[in-house]
């Protein structure tokens, strides 16, 4: 009797280990709808599979189901409140109900928002995504809110820190929204001469086309990325 419950028991843990995995894979090819009921099978099962709930979260917030996808990061910020990730999506799910409702309704939000970012990046010294949440929090926000410059560049600095690309862009970024965009397209020159990626030539080539209207260095940047 004992040995039929332990392979019972085994088979139940490899059930749903393959259900995971098929979930997962679905999550990857951005089959979501598919993706979800298994997820919700598995954690029905498992109401500590923290990995399941995560993703149920995720597809919550690619639906625009901030409540639902608020609830998700909740509890896994709650049960692991030493996880950086989680205060982060917690605060990024609870910055977009902000953005997304009423003005006095994000008033009673915007405190909450910042704190899951600080712990993020205090749990996580190299959180890279945390820093650029509270650069774009600090610009966004009004002053009389806490927003600020300053703070936005502190965190650049730090980004530069722990990834010179990133702390460029996000240099770049910060002068861009002050509309300084000489200053701007210095940042992100040094972000493309260090990356030679997709996002550093995107954010240079956008800069010269949008904002300074310099079509030759937008074409002579494409020419030399292209090559």
């Amino acid at each position: 009797m004992r040995t039929l419950i332990i392979f019972l028991l085994l088979f139940a843990v490899k059930m749903n280990a393959s259900d995971f995995n098929r979930a997962e894979m679905l999550f990857k090819q951005e089959k979501y709808a598919l993706a979800k009921p298994i997820f919700e099978k598995i954690v029905k099962s498992e109401p500590d599979n923290y990995k399941a709930i995560e993703y149920l979260g995720d597809i919550a917030g690619h639906y625009k189901d901030w409540n639902l996808a608020l609830n998700y990061y909740e509890k896994l910020k709650n049960s692991n409140p030493k996880e950086a990730n989680y205060h982060y999506k917690y605060g990024g799910a609870l910055g977009m109900k902000a953005k997304e409702g009423s003005k006095i309704a994000a008033l009673g939000l915007v405190g909450d928002v910042e704190k899951a970012f600080l712990n993020a990046v205090q749990l996580d010294a190299k959180h890279i995504d945390a820093r650029w949440a509270l650069i774009e929090f600090y610009l966004q926000v009004p002053g009389i809110l806490g927003g600020s410059e300053k703070k936005a560049q502190k965190y650049s600095d730090e980004l530069l820190a722990i990834s010179p690309v990133d702390g460029y862009l996000a240099r770049g970024y910060i002068q861009e929204y002050f509309s300084r965009y000489l200053k701007a397209e210095i940042e992100y020159k040094i972000a493309f001469e260090i990356g030679k990626s997709q996002t550093t030539f995107q954010k240079l080539y956008n800069l010269y086309t949008n904002k300074l209207k310099q079509t030759k260095k937008a074409e002579a940047l494409k020419l030399a990325f292209d090559k």
